[in-house]
């Protein structure tokens, strides 16, 4: 993969020092990996400017499942590629991204499986799996904090997917870490995941993070507002805790979700004769009665959504495409033909909102009405995470 100049893979130094924060290999043994992300420097104007992006991936709800990425970039960053090129919100050139171009730059790669919430101290000898993502999220703060994030002025949570979840989860520790005066705002890209029924009529996704939560023991570390009115393992859908999250959040979302519509509206379970297949792959070979049922999914999004309530402080860029994580390649982000609401950008928006420049929460018609969507595309042999 090419690399542009300045972007690498700066792993957490003083291994020995982290041991505690490692997650799948036998810890300091002979398999063991430390947590990893890329740094490229900020410089002019960003030079005290910080923005930490998550990476997504998933996540792992047993044994099974969580062995499966032991050893691969999912699970061990051993696996995981030295240089990583940034584009998107994470791009290093003025005329792709325009508010954050010079600001220090951060990819945290994803590993544990949990969006970084899991912490349990006891390891299976047999497996060696290590559930310790929370350690590993203030391993990787502090290794920043370090390195001159604690002089940061202004500061950026984001991530897609997992990873924009982890954004929504962390949002006011992230904010708790660093200097009074700091401006801290969080950005959520795809990662307003929604508790809604499958086609079959079960409540899959519930049952799943659910499991994801009970496997890692993440209880513990999901926002306090929200475990001591509900069970825990609610506390992992952005719709039952962000209404708590003090911090300024920005969510960005398709509102027919590609992810959400393969793995929670349509997932295999529910559909064993493979009947959303195409629709799944392709949103154009979505039959009349499938595109109803998604049309069902977006109102329940929408009213997922709008149970946050009025807040100022919050922004939106809701659009009506078959998409899944907008901010992180240039030509969603910011290009000539990128998906627009209100005629701006993804990049515009977040851009205007976070220098309080102007507010934005903006939703859309239903689909196909707009035109500026990069629906994706899927390859019919693509196996999907859960």
């Amino acid at each position: 993969m090419v690399a542009y100049p300045g972007v690498y893979a700066d792993r957490v130094e003083n291994p020995k020092h982290l041991c505690k924060y490692y997650l799948y290999s036998e810890c300091c043994g002979k398999r063991s990996s430390p947590p990893a992300y890329h740094l490229s420097r900020g410089f002019g104007t960003g030079i005290n400017n910080w923005l930490v992006h998550i990476e997504g991936g998933g996540w792992c709800n047993n044994v099974t499942t969580c062995l499966a990425r032991k050893n691969n970039r999912l699970g061990s960053s051993k696996q995981m590629v030295k240089q990583l090129a940034f584009s998107g919100i994470l791009n290093n050139k003025a005329q792709f991204n325009p508010d954050f171009y010079n600001w220090n730059r951060v990819k945290v790669r994803y590993c544990d499986g949990a969006s970084f919430t899991g912490d349990v101290e006891a390891v299976n000898p047999a497996t060696k799996l290590h559930y310790r993502g929370a350690r590993i999220f203030i391993a990787v703060m502090e290794d920043l904090l370090a390195k001159g994030m604690k002089n940061a002025e202004n500061a950026i949570l984001s991530g897609c997917s997992a990873g924009g979840l982890t954004a929504i989860l962390h949002c006011d520790s992230f904010k708790a870490l660093l200097p009074m005066g700091t401006k801290v705002k969080c950005f959520s890209d795809a990662g307003f995941f929604i508790n809604t029924k499958d086609v079959s009529g079960a409540q899959h996704i519930e049952t799943f993070f659910h499991d994801v939560v009970t496997t890692h023991g993440s209880a513990k570390n999901l926002p306090l507002s929200c475990t001591l009115k509900m069970k825990p393992s609610l506390c992992f859908f952005p719709q039952y805790v962000a209404k708590q999250i003090r911090t300024p959040l920005f969510i960005i979302n398709a509102a027919y979700d590609s992810w959400q519509i393969k793995n929670i509206l349509a997932p295999g379970v529910a559909d064993p004769h493979g009947l959303w297949h195409n629709c799944k792959t392709d949103i154009v070979k979505c039959s009349a009665t499938q595109l109803q049922t998604m049309q069902g999914f977006r109102l329940e999004f929408l009213k997922a959504l709008n149970g946050l309530g009025f807040s100022m402080s919050r922004g939106y860029f809701i659009n009506s495409c078959f998409a899944h994580c907008q901010t992180e390649m240039t030509e969603t982000w910011f290009s000539s033909d990128s998906p627009k609401l209100n005629n701006k950008t993804i990049a515009k928006a977040v851009g205007d909102w976070f220098y309080d420049r102007n507010a934005f929460q903006k939703g859309d018609c239903p689909y196909p009405c707009d035109k500026t969507c990069h629906n994706r595309i899927f390859d019919p042999q693509e196996h999907t995470l859960i």
